[in-house]
């Protein structure tokens, strides 16, 4: 069975990231790449007409050097050469040799005027002898590398004698003169490609700052609170030539905008409407619900016989009537908070409301068990006493009414240099986790493993009360633990 080898992982190359990075960086690449090809155009096309060149300079150059190394030959003509060889009318490094049966005679170059030598003959390597004899004698000129000297342009001819003589310029001036040009070329490319990047990081900086006024629009519009309440969103993005993709994407975002203004407008208007729905319906449901509940309680103080049947009746109603007119407190209560009613602003003992709220839960819940953890000094903030204890008492009956009995309850309250913490934990079943994301919504209730007593609103006050404090409530819970955690502010909401 073949064993697949595990992949690894390529590290990410470094690309630009943002848009104007990517724009400059794709102008200097295609820059530098239109300067790569036209140097090397330049570079080749110089080489090939200064080879050229040699290679005429090579054929006007002749035989007559080579042939005027053996002593006593006859040159080309009939002229006679002296001992040294013809160096007339040679330039300085032409090379002369002459080869009889593949094997190399004579080998001379003329120096350079300045020399202080006269001696025109030059030491060849085996391997120079060997090049040397592998020349083809077609007439042509070609280029050798001689280990001895340096690269040669180099041309073969059939002497009289049935020798062969070899005459060769130097590629030396050639060279110089390319590497000069790779040289030149280099420098002005390389400040032209400098040029160019700074020059084009500032073109499509100044092309795309419509783009980025969209951006910073977009940024602002993401910061906004667009949850709940009013919105105000901020001006629209400026839109450039609409026949610019630019000026395309700012049109149709600034449309975006107006549609999300209007959609935020209508459900700001929908969520008053409710809100004043809710207040309205509460107030109004107060006094029937209590007239009911009264008459109720009335008839069970009847002296008279009464069947059990309408006692029993008369029981429920009263009970019902209790708990609705406590379902329509809360209401009232959120509906308040919701509608932004400031709260009262004044010192409370935080520790006194603990102390109390666990005492009325004591004697609520006798089958729980209920610790406290305080720290040594009283903690006091700055808010509603009346609507804080309710956080208490709601958070402390949740606790009791959804565990059995037997379940350990601790509330612990702790400071730091700014805020109030408090924390209420039992050791209970916990909650379902497919509810904790909405434990805190209005009329949420558990599942068939707690109690449904209770409203169902107890947790969305608790929270709503926090949010008006300026603080939080969060839920941590698994199987065997469970923990609310109110965070306020010593000092109250701003």
């Amino acid at each position: 069975m073949r064993r697949l080898r595990p992949r690894t992982l390529r590290p990410r190359t470094l690309l630009p990231r943002t848009l104007r990075a990517r724009l400059t960086a794709g102008l200097v690449v295609l820059l530098a790449l239109g300067c790569a090809a036209v140097g090397v155009a330049a570079v080749v096309g110089l080489n090939g007409f200064l080879t050229s060149r040699l290679d005429e300079q090579l054929s006007e150059v002749g035989v007559r050097f080579p042939a005027s190394l053996e002593h006593g030959g006859r040159l080309p003509g009939g002229d006679e050469h002296d001992e040294d060889g013809d160096t007339r009318r040679q330039s300085s490094g032409t090379l002369g040799a002459r080869l009889l049966n593949g094997t190399v005679t004579h080998a001379a170059v003329v120096p350079s005027s300045g020399a202080e030598t006269t001696d025109l003959t030059v030491d060849l390597t085996t391997a120079d002898q060997h090049a040397l004899a592998a020349v083809p004698v077609d007439g042509r000129a070609h280029t050798l590398h001689l280990s001895a000297l340096d690269e040669y342009r180099v041309r073969a001819t059939e002497g009289l004698d049935g020798d062969v003589l070899i005459t060769g310029l130097p590629l030396e001036p050639v060279e110089s003169t390319v590497h000069r040009l790779e040289l030149v070329a280099g420098i002005v490319f390389g400040v032209t490609l400098a040029l160019a990047g700074v020059a084009g990081a500032l073109w499509v900086r100044w092309s795309l700052r419509p783009l980025s006024r969209v951006a910073a629009t977009a940024t602002r519009v993401s910061e906004l609170p667009l949850a709940s309440g009013e919105v105000a969103l901020p001006p629209r993005a400026p839109e450039p030539d609409p026949r610019s993709e630019v000026g395309q994407m700012a049109g149709a975002f600034n449309r975006m905008l107006g549609h999300v203004e209007d959609a935020l407008t209508k459900r700001h208007a929908s969520e008053e409407r409710l809100r004043s729905f809710a207040a309205d319906a509460s107030h109004e449901l107060r006094t029937p619900v209590a007239s009911v509940r009264g008459h109720a309680e009335l008839a069970l103080l009847h002296p008279g016989p009464v069947p059990p049947e309408v006692t029993r009746a008369l029981e429920r109603i009263a009970a019902e009537s209790s708990r609705m007119g406590e379902m329509v407190d809360d209401l009232l209560l959120l509906a308040r908070l919701d509608a932004g009613r400031p709260l009262e602003r004044r010192p409370v003992d935080l520790t006194r409301l603990v102390l109390d709220a666990v005492t009325d839960a004591r004697a609520a819940g006798p089958g729980h068990r209920w610790t406290l953890d305080l720290p040594e000094e009283p903690v006091t903030v700055t808010g509603d006493e009346h609507r804080l204890h309710q956080v208490l008492a709601n958070l402390l009956a949740n606790a009791r009414l959804h565990t059995p009995e037997g379940t350990q309850v601790t509330v612990t309250l702790e400071t730091d240099a700014d805020t109030a913490r408090l924390r209420v934990h039992d050791d209970g079943p916990g909650i379902p986790e497919a509810l904790q994301p909405r434990i805190f919504d209005r009329f949420t209730r558990a599942d068939h493993r707690r109690t449904k007593t209770g409203t169902g609103l107890g947790l969305s006050i608790v929270a709503a009360v926090a949010e008006a404090h300026g603080g939080t409530v969060t839920l941590t819970s698994t199987p065997g633990s469970t923990t609310f955690t109110v965070e306020i502010g010593m000092s109250g909401p701003t």
